[in-house]
C-alpha cells in the first residue's frame, strides 16, 4: 500500500521512462512519502508485443473481417512467421540474446511488409561488422509492419509513441475528446485498463497523479482517471505534466472534472504535496485545508483556480535526486527507425534523465513560450551535486548513460560538469540541447568530448541573419558554422532544430536557408536535423504581440485546451508546400548523397536561383579569429604524464642539453623535445594542471612562474612544443 500512484500513459518512448514521475517520487522520498511509479506505455506495448497480444491482433481481425488491403492480406499470411518471431525479436530488442542479431540478418528470416519495401543500402549503413545496429533496424521494420496491421485492422488511434493524438492537439473544446470517451473501450483500452487495474489492487493508493507530457497521452490519461473513478470512486485523481503547463491555463469546461479532481500547472513538487496533505486530512484541522499550488479544481459546479498558498516553489538543490525503481527498467526496447546515429539517440539505449537547470539562461527566442514558468524561471544546479546524483542514479540503476534534457543547457555548467566528470574518474556518456553560441570554443569542445558528451541538439532555426535577429536568437549563421564545426572536430555529434515558415519569411528565405544547410552538411558541421513548420503558440512573445510580427491569429474560444493558434501571415505565403521537398533533401544530406544537386530538384514546382554562395560556409570557417587567452582563464591537461628521455643538441656551436618527453594516448603517441630547464619547468607545470588531478592554474598564474625562471612567456606560448600540445589537449578555458 502507497500513498500515491504515478503513471505516465500510453505512449511516450520504447527505449526509456520520461522523467517526469522519478523527479517526483525523489522528491517525495525526501519527505518520507510513500509512492509508486509506473510506465504504462511500455507496459502496453509489452502486452500487444508478444505471442499472445498478437495472436489476439489476428483473431480479432479475422473475426471483424478487416483485413482488406494488400499489406494487412500479406501479414496475416504469413501471422505463423510473426507469432514464432515476436518473443525472441522483443528480447533481442531489450539487450537480451544479442548473438540474435546474426540470425535476424540473414536473408528470409523475418516476415517482411511494406515497411521493408524502402530499405536503406545495409551494408553501406551499417558496414560488415555494424551487425548488432543493423538488427535492430530490421527488427524496428519488423514491429512497424505488425503496428501498420493494427492500424488497419484493430484501432486506428494506434501509434508506437502516442495514441490518438489528433484528439489532444489543439483541442479548444472537451467537445470531441469527450464524445470518444463516451463510445465502447478500444482494443487498446481494454490492455491498458487492465494493466492499470492489477496495479490499483496492489498499490490501494490514496492518490493517482496522472502525468501527461503529450497530447499523445492524453487521451488514455482521460480513459484512465475514467475507469477509477468508475471502480475506485474513493481515490482521488490528479493531472500534471507538460501538456496541462501549456495548453490546459485556461481551463473552465467543469466536465474535464468528471474525470479528474485537480489538475496542477508548472513544477509539480510542491502541488502534489499540497494534493496528498488534503487528500488524507480534508479538514479544517488540517494547516493545509483548501491551500493548493497553481491547482484547478471544481467547486460548487464552477471550476477555480487555488493558488492560495504563498510559499514559494521548492530549490531545485532540495528536490532530491530522481529515483527510477519500480519501472521496469529491463524491459524498454531500443530500436533503430532511420540510419542516422544522431537519430538513434532518442529511441536506442536506456537514458537517465536529468536537466542541469531549471528554465532557460537565455530565454529571449520570440517562438518560444518564455512566459511560462518552466522556461521563464531558470535556476541552475552545481557540477557536484548534478555528478553526485549521476553517481547515485547509476549505482540504482547501473546505466552509465545520461540525457540532460534542459531546455538550452548553459555552456559555463556544462564545462564545469566536463570538469568534475574527469576529477571523479567518472565513466559516462552524456547528450543535451543547447544554444549555438559562441562560449563553445574548440578547447570546450574537446573537453566536453573527453567528459563523455557524444552529442549536443541545438536550434538554427531560420538559417538567415535578419529571421534570427527577428527570433532574438542571439546567434548568426556564422557563428552557428564555427560552433558546430567545433563540436564535429572534437568527435561531438551535432542536430539541428531548423524552421520554415516564420512570420514575414520570404520564398527566397527559404530556398537560401536550404543552401545554407545544404553546405553545413556537406561540409561535415551538421550530421542530423529536423524542419518544422513554425507553429504560433499563445504563451511565446509573438502569440502574445502578434501585430508586431506581421500576424494576424484567428481565435477560437477557449474552453479546455489552448496552446496553437491559426493564423495568417502578411506575406500571404504558403508555406505548406515546402514541407515534402525539405524533408526529402534533408533526408538525402543525413546519408551524404545529393549535395550536388541544384535545390530545384528537391520541389516540384518553380522555386528561386539561391542568393547564397556556394562557398559562404567555407570562408565562414576559414575566417578564424585569433584567440588570446584571457588572464584569468584556466588552464588544463587533458593527457597523460609523458614519459622523458634525455640526449643532447649543438645549438649554435654548443652543446645543450635536451629532454624529450613521449606521450601515449589511447590511439597514438606523440613526442615534443625542449631545452632541459624548460623540459623539467613544462613537467612540473603540467602535474599542477591535470585535470584529474583536481586542481588548475589560472593563464596569468603559469605566465607568472614561467618568468620567475626564464624571459618572454609569449614566445614560449607559441613555439612548436606548446602549439602540438594545444592540439592534444592543453585547453585553456
Amino acid at each position: 500500500m502507497k500513498d500515491i500512484l504515478f503513471i505516465t500513459p500510453p505512449f511516450t518512448q520504447l527505449n526509456t521512462p520520461y522523467p517526469a514521475t522519478p523527479y517526483l517520487k525523489g522528491f517525495l522520498n525526501t519527505k518520507k512519502i510513500s509512492s509508486f511509479q509506473m510506465d504504462l506505455g511500455i507496459e502496453v506495448i509489452l502486452a500487444i508485443f508478444c505471442k499472445k497480444g498478437l495472436q489476439n491482433i489476428f483473431d480479432i481481425a479475422f473475426k471483424n473481417e478487416k483485413i482488406s488491403s494488400y499489406n494487412s492480406q500479406r501479414i496475416y499470411a504469413l501471422k505463423e512467421e510473426y507469432l514464432n518471431k515476436i518473443d525472441v525479436v522483443i528480447t533481442f530488442l531489450q539487450g537480451k540474446n544479442q548473438s540474435f542479431s546474426r540470425q535476424i540478418c540473414t536473408d528470409n528470416f523475418l516476415p517482411q511488409a511494406s515497411k521493408f519495401e524502402q530499405l536503406d543500402d545495409l551494408d553501406w549503413a551499417f558496414g560488415t561488422m555494424g551487425t548488432q545496429d543493423k538488427a535492430k533496424h530490421l527488427a524496428t521494420l519488423f514491429l512497424e509492419d505488425i503496428s501498420d496491421f493494427i492500424v488497419e485492422c484493430i484501432d486506428e488511434n494506434f501509434g508506437f509513441s502516442r495514441y490518438a493524438e489528433r484528439l489532444g492537439k489543439s483541442a479548444n473544446s472537451f467537445d470531441e475528446l469527450y464524445h470518444n470517451l463516451q463510445h465502447k473501450t478500444s482494443f487498446i483500452d481494454e490492455i491498458t485498463l487492465n494493466i492499470l487495474e492489477e496495479r490499483l489492487q496492489e498499490i490501494q493508493p490514496k492518490l493517482v497523479c496522472i502525468s501527461v507530457p503529450f497530447p499523445g497521452n492524453l487521451y488514455s490519461a482521460f480513459r484512465c482517471a475514467q475507469f477509477i473513478k468508475s471502480k475506485y470512486s474513493e481515490i482521488k485523481i490528479a493531472m500534471g505534466g507538460g501538456f496541462p503547463n501549456t495548453e490546459l491555463r485556461s481551463l473552465t469546461d467543469i466536465r474535464v472534472f468528471e474525470f479528474f479532481d485537480y489538475i496542477t500547472l508548472d513544477d509539480g513538487e510542491l502541488p502534489v504535496e499540497l494534493l496528498l496533505s488534503n487528500v488524507l486530512d480534508s479538514t479544517p484541522n488540517n494547516p493545509d485545508y483548501k491551500l493548493f499550488k497553481r491547482t484547478f479544481l471544481l467547486e460548487k459546479g464552477k471550476v477555480v483556480y487555488n493558488n492560495f498558498l504563498n510559499n514559494k516553489d521548492y530549490k531545485q538543490a532540495d528536490l532530491g535526486t530522481p529515483d527510477y525503481s519500480d519501472l521496469l527498467l529491463d524491459k524498454y526496447i531500443s530500436v533503430i527507425e532511420i540510419v542516422n546515429p544522431m537519430h538513434s539517440l532518442w529511441s536506442d539505449g536506456r537514458w537517465n534523465k536529468l536537466t542541469m537547470a531549471h528554465g532557460c539562461y537565455w530565454g529571449k527566442c520570440t517562438f518560444c513560450d518564455i512566459s511560462l514558468d518552466y522556461i521563464k524561471i531558470y535556476e541552475p544546479l552545481t557540477a557536484k551535486l548534478l555528478v553526485d546524483r549521476m553517481e547515485e542514479i547509476i549505482s540504482q540503476t547501473g546505466e552509465n548513460g545520461f540525457h540532460f534534457v534542459d531546455e538550452a543547457a548553459p555552456p559555463a555548467l556544462m564545462r564545469e560538469l566536463a570538469i568534475e566528470i574527469l576529477k571523479r574518474k567518472l565513466t559516462v556518456t552524456w547528450w543535451t540541447n543547447i544554444r549555438f553560441e559562441k562560449s563553445f570554443t574548440k578547447d570546450l569542445c574537446v573537453l566536453l568530448k573527453a567528459s563523455g558528451c557524444i552529442a549536443v541538439s541545438g536550434g538554427l532555426e531560420v538559417a538567415s541573419d535578419r529571421l534570427l535577429a527577428l527570433i532574438k536568437k542571439g546567434v548568426t549563421v556564422e557563428q552557428v558554422a564555427k560552433v558546430t564545426t567545433n563540436f564535429t572536430q572534437a568527435g561531438v555529434m551535432v542536430h539541428a532544430y531548423l524552421m520554415y515558415g516564420f512570420p514575414t519569411q520570404t520564398v527566397q528565405e527559404t530556398v537560401d536557408s536550404l543552401e545554407m544547410v545544404r553546405q553545413l552538411f556537406e561540409l561535415g558541421s551538421f550530421q542530423s536535423g529536423f524542419w518544422h513548420q513554425f507553429a504560433l503558440t499563445t504563451h511565446s512573445p509573438i502569440g502574445l504581440s502578434p501585430s508586431e510580427f506581421g500576424v494576424l491569429p484567428n481565435y477560437n474560444k477557449i474552453t479546455f485546451a489552448n496552446n496553437d493558434i491559426d493564423f495568417k501571415d502578411k506575406t500571404e505565403i504558403n508555406h505548406d508546400k515546402f514541407s515534402f521537398g525539405l524533408k526529402k533533401s534533408i533526408f538525402n544530406f543525413m546519408h551524404e548523397v545529393g549535395f550536388e544537386l541544384p535545390l530545384q530538384d528537391w520541389f516540384d514546382f518553380k522555386i528561386p536561383t539561391t542568393t547564397i554562395a556556394n562557398d559562404f560556409i567555407s570562408n565562414c570557417l576559414a575566417s578564424e579569429t585569433n584567440f588570446i587567452p584571457k588572464p584569468s582563464a584556466k588552464i588544463y591537461w587533458l593527457g597523460k604524464t609523458p614519459l622523458v628521455s634525455s640526449f643532447t643538441k649543438s645549438k649554435r656551436g654548443k652543446t645543450v642539453q635536451m629532454l624529450q618527453l613521449t606521450f601515449h594516448e589511447n590511439c597514438d603517441s606523440f613526442e615534443i623535445s625542449l631545452e632541459e630547464d624548460k623540459g623539467d619547468w613544462l613537467l612540473t607545470m603540467l602535474s599542477n594542471i591535470i585535470i584529474t588531478n583536481n586542481s588548475s592554474l589560472t593563464f596569468t598564474e603559469i605566465k607568472i612562474d614561467f618568468e620567475n625562471y626564464f624571459n618572454n612567456f609569449e614566445l614560449f606560448w607559441h613555439s612548436k612544443p606548446i602549439n602540438i600540445l594545444r592540439k592534444k589537449g592543453l585547453l585553456v578555458l
